[in-house]
């Protein structure tokens, strides 16, 4: 019954640790960033240690210089992004007519330039549905697609008031930050001392996995978001896009999710390219250039060198876990997806390992010879 117990205990360990998570994740935000924080800069306190900081003062400095930096980019940039998305909600209806207008307009004319009457005929349609038709199906598909476009912006802006929320508790994390990078070594230490001595290696080994898949992810796709947000921000501005700043940064922030900031700074720049620059291609070419160079940079040169390729995060299960954990404890679940998915993820394959070792796999005449 040892396994059984053992299965029993880490089970319910999981389930207390949900509930928690879920009774106080109104109130868990400024600590759980904290700690994230001092996680991502806690190698930085043993260099500068190293250097010869004590731990205190190491601690203070970066505490200090990244809410300096936080502040800065405060001012910078939020003023930018506050005026474009006030611009793009106030220009969001004529866009959406000039969509409307062009994507009707040019789909009639494709359809009858390219035979479109003739295949209309062929399967017995050209009777009951004309260019017209055509024109109003593709009207109708434009205003679905805005309607989702404003419920989004919607859900962007009850976001955002959360995020007020966020904000007022700018406080309370870098001093949490600072208090957990402080005690870091003792805390892994305690942490260490209660794992059992008969299985603390293996403890050891998924605890050493487990950071290689959370540091590797965090800290290398935040630096490659950062990144991305910058090119397509400023590279989008300075080619004349409207709202070129307010797309990029987006874009860039949704990459910390692979494949969906690519596919939305894609979409959204061909989209708005189209229309501010209708009938020449020129500032489509250029928007499409600028994504370009930035999906290349990503996959051939930012994400091998900064994430690497030994993660073990799938995309899919990734967005999983954010859609899953968002969707039982809020923003406190979105920031804390990508480490308990890495956790997850080592745990599982942990399991997989063991199981192929095990006589249920290998059958019980292997376990039996194993014994002898």
């Amino acid at each position: 019954m040892r396994i059984e117990r053992q299965v029993g205990f880490w089970l319910g360990a999981f389930a207390a640790l949900a509930l928690f998570l879920y009774v106080f994740s109104g109130v868990l935000l400024p600590f759980v960033a904290g700690l994230i924080l001092a996680y991502l800069f806690n190698p930085l306190a043993d260099r500068l240690e190293r250097a010869g900081f004590n731990r205190l003062g190491a601690s203070l400095l970066i505490v200090i210089v990244v809410g300096l930096a936080f502040v800065l980019m405060l001012i910078l940039f939020v003023p930018v992004m506050a005026h474009q998305l006030a611009s793009f909600i106030e220009s969001l209806p004529d866009l959406i007519t000039r969509l409307q207008a062009l994507v009707a307009q040019e789909g009639g004319l494709l359809g009858e330039r390219f035979g479109g009457g003739a295949l209309l005929e062929r399967f017995g349609l050209n009777d009951q549905l004309g260019s017209a038709d055509i024109q109003k199906s593709l009207g109708d598909i434009v205003k679905q697609g805005a309607q989702w476009m404003l419920t989004f912006m919607k859900s962007l802006w009850s976001g955002g008031q959360a995020l007020l929320g966020v904000f007022s508790l700018l406080v309370v994390t870098p001093v949490v930050a600072f208090y957990i990078l402080l005690d870091w070594g003792r805390m892994i230490g305690a942490i260490d001392s209660l794992a059992p001595p008969t299985h603390r290696e293996d403890i050891r080994a998924i605890a050493r996995d487990m950071n290689h898949a959370i540091a590797g992810f965090l800290r290398g796709q935040s630096l490659v978001c950062l990144f991305l947000g910058l090119w397509y921000g400023i590279g989008l501005s300075l080619i004349g896009l409207k709202f070129g700043f307010l797309l990029g940064v987006c874009a860039g922030f949704l990459s910390f999710i692979p494949y969906v900031g690519s596919l939305t700074a894609l979409v959204l720049s061909a989209v708005m390219s189209l229309v501010q620059g209708w009938p020449s291609l020129g500032l489509f070419a250029m928007a499409m250039g600028v994504i370009g160079v930035g999906q290349f940079l990503e996959g051939n040169v930012l994400t091998p060198r900064l994430v690497g390729a030994s993660v073990g995060l799938h995309p899919v299960w990734l967005m999983f876990a954010l859609f899953a954990f968002g969707s039982l404890f809020g923003f406190t679940g979105l920031i804390l997806a990508v480490p308990l998915a890495a956790v997850l993820g080592v745990l599982i394959r942990f399991a997989i390992g063991r199981y192929r070792l095990s006589p249920v796999y290998l059958g019980e005449d292997a376990g039996v010879e194993g014994s002898r």
